[in-house]
């Protein structure tokens, strides 16, 4: 690890900032910076996944106590639920990331990763390690606690079985270690060619009360937090609740909690804190033999003016010329990045370089425009510009409150990497470990932008220089002026117009490859190939594109298809014209609470091949949570309708049957979630327990016992519990072979449940009405089985199927088996 050379560098005396946009920070926030700057601690927070942070000890900790905090999630949350959208995998890693830096901008706090893959629920640490490898993700820890250097290391959960999942507890295990290893210069040396080694002072552990698990301890430290803050109007607890609810991807809105409540810690390693989290740390420049420093900035918040905040620089610049004079580089260096950013918010100064463009093209020319102003009486001078490649000088004094916006035409350098996050641009190490393509970047939240404008200011005496990224900006009829990262998109992108598709035995494959066109190049005498395992299985000639979009469609003769044994193959497209081959395709994320998000993927798509029969033509669908089910229905070439309130409303009979739309359906679905998320599933379920009893077929997949919407779910009664299959490759036992769901229209055997991912399914009921037939019979290693997996009644003349085995996550990955299972339970009423 550690073996690349670090590309960040700063030279001489400037300071280097890196933001999408640089814009003052309001006076309330410039005055708790500085004295943050006042106060040497620092704090990290460890767990395991995004949300797991206590919000409200962050907030307390950055704006009670003014010590600078981080978060180390060891994951970023990859392996969880969306309740927004469908994205799974890295995609719902990639939303998880930005959720919880857009947490962090209303907290205060730092935020980093280490390169883990949540793979999703483990019971214990033994589990955990199974998948992590232990050595690479304390590498990553004690990096992170090399880079920050904190003085205090708080985790969220013990190393026991208190800790509710084996990723929480393996998330104190390693912190554990890596404090004992931080210090070390024996440990990882490699690192040191970056950083030094750090000594935290301790390790505690913040206790909690979930539920009925009660961890906490009166002859534990002790802490007071929530308390209000007039200069943000609110309470740290009622901060933390507002931080919190923007996990919106995980449905975790928080309740803002105004009035102070009592954290606890237990003691874990190193010093044992007696009475305050900083006993024995060094907490001002005062003890740390800089007491002009601490005598300077008491002078600057004594007279910060709230009003004028730039009355403070000539006090700022001073103090910035005794900082620079430090002879602890790693303090010089950590407390001059902050101090420069509070000189720029006090000098009002703002500078952005936008484009209307929001995709560019490597090698492409592009109008962009340097917008800047300073709000400061003295006045701040643009000395120079450098334009990517080119310098441009200046010398101009920014006027108080007047903005300029210099045009210029920027060409885009011809080998400008595409846009993507680091920990995705290159295939994982394996299936618990992302691959980064320079090991520095282990830690960060995301890379900065390599594309920047570079401005050299001068403020006073001082010089600072400024790095603007490359950015897209628009005016949004709802949302106002949005400005986003500039996005570098290939000059062409191959994408197959469905997500996977389906070919039953002896049919040919139908298929449409779509082509975007982002420049207006030429392309050439090109030839489309269509591949499996390297093997061209068909494609064309194209003899030239006019730099309009359109579609290519082709057909894979059956007799192709019969040549491959394997149910499951992966297609590969690439096009390939004067020497360059295009094979990526680019998966575009936007919500309205995050950035537009890209990455890319080759340009392949899964098909499902084989036996796969279906009798159903029309289902109803409830949806649900963000669930890719509806989709694979349609492309199977099942009819499907997004039930609404005008489907259910009708009258119902003399025998209870009912008479509005839903007799229509062949069978009716429940999305993923949908007693969590649908609020109007009360009103519905009387409806569709009377098309059951008429004799309709309803299949209902996984629900939780969060947020409810309806108590009784079913006809007769079941109680969903926490119980959980995650060994995807765990034995399943028939419990009746010959029930009408495991034989019609498809066979199905243990070969079905082969190839599953990540898991076999989660909150499976514990405890059900005799009523219910239990269909399979399953457990991880070492634990009781399970019966909960799939359960099915007869009511009335229908049937209902509860199952929360994992189809949401099967079907998009184009497990065959599952598919043909999914479809049976479709099928129930057919037979």
């Amino acid at each position: 690890m550690f073996k690349k050379v670090s590309t960040v560098f700063i030279l001489g005396l400037c300071t280097v900032f890196s933001a999408q946009q640089i814009r003052p920070s309001k006076s309330s926030e410039i005055y708790r910076e500085i004295k943050t700057l006042k106060h040497l601690p620092k704090v990290l927070y460890l767990a395991a996944h995004p949300d797991d942070e206590n919000t409200g000890l962050l907030s307390w900790l950055i704006n009670g106590q003014n010590v600078e905090t981080g978060y180390l999630s060891l994951t970023r949350g990859d392996g969880g639920q969306n309740l927004l959208g469908t994205e799974q995998g890295a995609a719902l890693g990639l939303i998880r990331t930005h959720e919880l830096l857009e947490a962090r901008k209303l907290d205060g706090a730092q935020q980093f990763f280490t390169r883990a893959i949540d793979f999703g629920f483990s019971k214990n640490t033994t589990d955990t390690f199974k998948q992590w490898d232990a050595d690479s993700i304390t590498a990553d820890v004690v990096w992170v606690i090399r880079q920050f250097r904190p003085d205090v290391i708080i985790c969220r959960f013990p190393p026991t079985a208190a800790a509710g999942h084996g990723q929480h507890a393996t998330s104190a295990v390693v912190a554990e270690k890596a404090f004992k290893l931080a210090g070390d210069k024996n440990a990882f040396p490699d690192q040191l060619k970056y950083v030094n080694v750090w000594q935290p002072k301790r390790v505690l552990w913040n206790t909690f009360r979930f539920g009925n698990n009660n961890t906490t301890a009166e002859n534990q430290l002790k802490v007071t937090v929530g308390q209000y803050d007039a200069q943000l109007g609110m309470g740290y607890g009622e901060l933390a609740g507002l931080s919190r609810s923007l996990h919106k991807s995980q449905g975790a809105g928080t309740q803002s909690v105004a009035g102070i409540k009592t954290e606890y810690f237990a003691h874990v390693a190193g010093e044992a804190a007696k009475s305050t989290l900083f006993d024995g740390v060094v907490k001002t420049w005062t003890s740390n033999g800089n007491a002009d420093i601490d005598q300077s900035l008491d002078k600057i918040i004594s007279d910060f003016n709230f009003n004028e905040p730039d009355h403070s620089l000539p006090a700022l610049l001073a103090l910035r010329k005794k900082v620079l004079a430090l002879k602890d580089s790693d303090l010089k260096k950590d407390k001059i990045k902050s101090l420069d950013n509070i000189i720029l918010s006090c000098a009002g100064f703002m500078g952005e370089v936008v484009t209307n463009q929001a995709e560019a093209v490597a090698g492409d020319h592009y109008n962009f425009r340097l917008n800047l102003i300073s709000r400061a009486a003295n006045f701040v001078v643009l000395e120079d510009v450098k334009w990517l490649s080119q310098s441009e000088n200046f010398n101009r004094k920014l006027s108080k409150d007047s903005l300029i916006t210099i045009q210029h035409d920027i060409q885009i350098p011809a080998d400008a990497a595409l846009t993507e996050p680091y920990w995705l641009t290159k295939p994982a190490k394996d299936a618990a470990t992302f691959s980064v393509p320079n090991d520095t970047l282990v830690g960060l939240p995301e890379a900065e932008s390599p594309l920047n404008v570079l401005l050299n200011l001068k403020i006073g005496s001082e010089k600072f220089q400024v790095k603007l990224p490359l950015s897209f900006k628009k005016l949004d009829p709802v949302r106002g002026d949005v400005v986003e990262a500039l996005r570098i998109v290939p000059a062409l992108e191959l994408k197959f117009t469905q997500p996977l598709y389906l070919v039953k035995e002896n049919e040919d494959l139908h298929l449409s490859l779509n082509f975007k066109v982002n420049s207006n190049k030429q392309f050439n005498n090109g030839k489309i190939n269509l591949l499996y395992n390297g093997e061209r299985l068909g494609g064309g000639d194209l003899k030239s594109i006019n730099g309009k979009d359109f579609t290519v469609d082709y057909v894979i003769p059956k007799a192709k298809l019969a040549s491959i044994k394997s149910n499951q193959l992966q297609l590969d497209a690439n096009f390939v014209a004067d020497g360059v081959t295009y094979n990526k395709k680019q998966v575009l994320i936007q919500y309205p609470h995050l950035p537009s998000l890209q990455y890319f993927t080759p340009a392949n798509v899964v098909v499902m091949k084989g036996d796969i029969q279906t009798k159903v033509k029309k289902v109803g669908y409830v949806q649900g949570a963000g669930d890719f089910i509806p989709e694979f229905l349609r492309i199977a070439g099942i009819q499907v309708d997004v039930l609404k309130d005008e489907d259910f409303y009708g009258n119902l009979d003399e025998s209870g049957g009912s008479q509005n739309k839903l007799s229509q359906y062949d069978a009716i679905v429940l999305g993923v979630r949908a007693n969590n998320t649908e609020k109007k599933l009360g009103r519905w379920m009387p409806f569709l327990w009377s098309y059951v009893k008429a004799g309709g077929n309803l299949v209902m997949q996984y629900n939780t016992n969060q947020d409810t919407t309806v108590n009784q779910l079913g006809m007769y009664n079941f109680s969903i519990a926490n119980k959980r299959v995650t060994e995807e490759n765990a034995e399943v036992k028939f419990l009746n072979p010959n029930h009408k769901l495991l034989n019609f229209p498809n066979k199905i055997t243990a070969d079905d449940f082969k190839g599953w991912v990540q898991e076999r399914g989660a909150y499976f009921p514990n405890q059900w009405d005799a009523a219910y037939e239990p269909l399979f019979e399953m457990h991880d290693t070492n634990e009781e089985p399970l019966r909960g997996s799939t359960l099915y009644a007869q009511y009335g003349k229908g049937n209902f199927i509860y199952t929360p085995l994992a189809f949401f996550r099967q079907l998009p990955a184009g497990n065959v088996g599952a598919a043909r299972l999914f479809l049976n339970f479709l099928s129930a009423q057919k037979n």
